[in-house]
């Protein structure tokens, strides 16, 4: 199948094979080359240019953009979409004055989510989670990377990975799975806590391997979640099985999680509500991507990830959705883009580049998503039509996508 897309008013993120990431000074440009086609053929990006200077392409589709946009489809290097029901109960609470911390001392938060999962069988699991997942793709994510963590027993976290499997099997859509067992402690273990992580080193993480069920591991390195110690314990285990380290730091206090994250060469650090003058050092002299959540900072009316400070410290930023049923119901990336400009005051270039080429780099997809670059996978996203790439953050309550292409087909 050959697909040309014409009179592109802007084909925007237009990059070299060699670029896997932006940082600092460069999130600000955002190369793009106006009144321009894409040339697609099967799965693949294999021609762009001006139109002035296009070539006879034979193609079984064309497109015609006339005054719209055509961008990569956003990386979602940060999601829990694979959970049951929801907790509409404690956002309820919240607005009643209970802090997230104090719902889940009272047996609300990850826990409950735990206790839903838990009672759900897989193919309900399944069922709930395709349709977010069908969802995402319609708001224009073209890769995205899922988390468990709301089994918290074996039996409970292999039925969330399977899950993923399942969908990653069953659509288009690039799908990363990560292990992330140690995101919150059962109850039976709230007084011996060190035998949770005996659990997950001793047995989760065996079978999940055997079964090869996840390519990442993370941990929820945060006051009254997984000390900087037991987070170690748990990263190094998880080298023995070829897992890539990417964990929560930061996003209530600061306790050495970007220290320990760093040191075990993760692929990213999440969250980061919160940074110190140490955790920028540290960052500066390693390959991981920061990853800011500005949609979970403004549902929990928490402070936002400080991207000024990040990129004019010369280090790059990523953007992900953390879609999950407590504190981000919610995976949509236009909004999070938008986010991230009005509250983090990030330039729209900036917000383009951390959600896209930023993103897939925090998913070992730097290689195949991300950008429009020639043999790169044909996920993009056309919008309507638009007086530029900024209109895109600035009318934040608007859809203003037109059509999404995931491996050169158009999705519905």
């Amino acid at each position: 199948m050959r697909t040309l897309i014409k009179n592109i008013k802007d084909l925007i993120q237009v990059r070299e094979p060699s670029i896997n990431m932006v940082s600092g000074a460069d999130m600000k440009i955002l190369p793009t080359i106006s009144n321009a086609y894409l040339f697609i053929e099967n799965d693949v990006i294999v021609d762009f240019g001006s139109m002035n200077e296009i070539r006879e392409i034979e193609s079984d589709i064309t497109i015609d953009a006339t005054g719209k946009i055509v961008l990569p489809t956003w990386c979602d290097s940060h999601t829990h979409i694979v959970y049951a029901g929801n907790r509409e109960n404690e956002f309820v609470d919240r607005i009643n004055g209970l802090s997230y911390e104090e719902i889940a001392k009272k047996g609300g938060g990850i826990l409950n989510s735990a206790k839903k999962l838990q009672e759900t069988s897989e193919n309900e699991l399944y069922i709930q989670s395709s349709k977010r997942l069908e969802e995402i793709m319609s708001l224009g994510t073209g890769a995205v990377e899922i988390k468990s963590g709301y089994g918290l027993t074996t039996q409970a976290e292999l039925k969330m990975l399977r899950v993923i499997k399942q969908l990653s099997n069953n659509y288009s859509i690039e799908i990363k799975a990560t292990f992330l067992g140690a995101h919150a402690f059962p109850l039976k273990y709230k007084d011996n806590k060190d035998a949770y992580v005996d659990l997950i080193v001793s047995e989760m993480l065996p079978k999940i391997s055997q079964e090869g069920l996840a390519e990442f591991v993370d941990v929820f390195c945060e006051t009254n979640y997984f000390t900087v110690a037991q987070t170690d314990a748990i990263l190094k285990a998880s080298k023995r099985y070829g897992l890539i380290p990417k964990i929560h730091v930061n996003q209530f206090t600061t306790i050495g999680g970007v220290q320990v994250g760093v040191e075990h060469n993760a692929l990213s650090v999440d969250h980061l509500e919160l940074v110190n003058d140490d955790d920028i050092k540290l960052l500066k002299t390693s390959k991981t991507m920061p990853v800011a959540l500005p949609s979970c900072s403004y549902f929990l009316g928490i402070p936002y990830t400080p991207a000024r400070r990040l990129i004019d410290n010369n280090l790059p930023l990523a953007l992900a959705s953390d879609y999950n049923p407590g504190s981000t119901p919610s995976g949509n990336m236009n909004f999070v883009v938008s986010t991230a400009c009005i509250k983090m005051k990030m330039t729209p270039e900036e917000a383009i580049n951390a959600a896209t080429i930023n993103g897939a780099y925090a998913m070992n997809l730097s290689k195949t998503h991300g950008s429009i670059t020639k043999g790169k996978k044909a996920n993009v996203i056309i919008t309507k039509k638009v007086p530029s790439y900024s209109f895109l953050p600035y009318a934040f309550g608007s859809n203003l996508i037109d059509t999404v292409l995931i491996n050169g087909k158009s999705i519905h």
